[in-house]
């Protein structure tokens, strides 16, 4: 019985081992495509540029959108007892956009309300600036990282009946290489795409939450701007 078992799984345990001995690397087989090999460098920059992107504007982005709640509550009392000075040190002290944008519409206390709002704004303007800052390369990436993917499928193609071109008999060992290429670049370009437009949209929404707050901040401002002092 053990004789049997051992003829029977004789073949399959050789098969295994003769692919085992001829399996090549993915480098290698990367190596054998020049525009493979390049397309797959180019998602690695890509992928890498991406990943820093998010991780440096994320941590910005979170910590601009970390302010204390009771900041404008504050900020009403020392101007509704006419303490600017107070205010302004309170905005100093504060390192976020609305405090920024706070300190110039305190800066402008005595002018027409308008020329307030518009100084304001203007801040606001340059703070969104910094939140948006590289941002838009996210977008690039998730749209030419697919786009590079499909460059690689080309690639592993021409490889494919390149092989196919110089082979004698045909089998799956003369093609493999191609197909290996072209999988390989088209997951690539899609992973790379993918996370750097789930990045991009993930601080996009990060800034527009910090955006509902700057403005909403700006009306309050302006409206106990307006109310009697005590």
């Amino acid at each position: 019985m053990m004789l049997h078992l051992l003829l029977f799984f004789q073949k399959p345990v050789a098969a295994a081992a003769a692919v085992i001995e001829t399996e090549k690397s993915l480098f290698e087989i990367l190596s054998e495509s020049k525009l493979g090999f390049l397309v797959m460098l180019a998602l690695l920059a890509m992928s890498i540029a991406a990943v820093a992107i998010f991780i440096s504007r994320y941590l910005t982005i979170k910590k601009a959108s970390e302010i204390d709640e009771s900041f404008m509550n504050n900020i009403r009392a020392h101007v509704q007892s006419g303490n600017i000075g107070a205010a302004r040190a309170l905005c100093q002290k504060t390192d976020s956009p609305i405090a920024r944008m706070v300190e110039k519409g305190l800066m402008r206390i005595g002018k027409p309300l308008q020329d307030i709002e518009h100084s304001i704004e203007n801040v606001g303007r340059l703070e969104m600036y910094k939140l948006e800052k590289n941002i838009n390369i996210l977008s690039i990436i998730a749209g030419v990282a697919p786009m590079f993917g499909f460059l690689g499928t080309i690639a592993g193609m021409i490889q494919t009946f390149g092989q196919l071109a110089g082979a004698t008999n045909l089998s799956i060992g003369a093609i493999s290489g191609g197909i290996y290429v072209k999988m390989f670049t088209s997951a690539a370009g899609l992973i790379v795409g993918i996370f750097a437009f789930v990045a991009y949209s993930f601080l996009n929404t990060m800034i527009d939450r910090i955006l509902n707050r700057m403005e909403t901040s700006t009306f309050e401002f302006l409206d106990f701007l307006q109310e009697p002092a005590n």
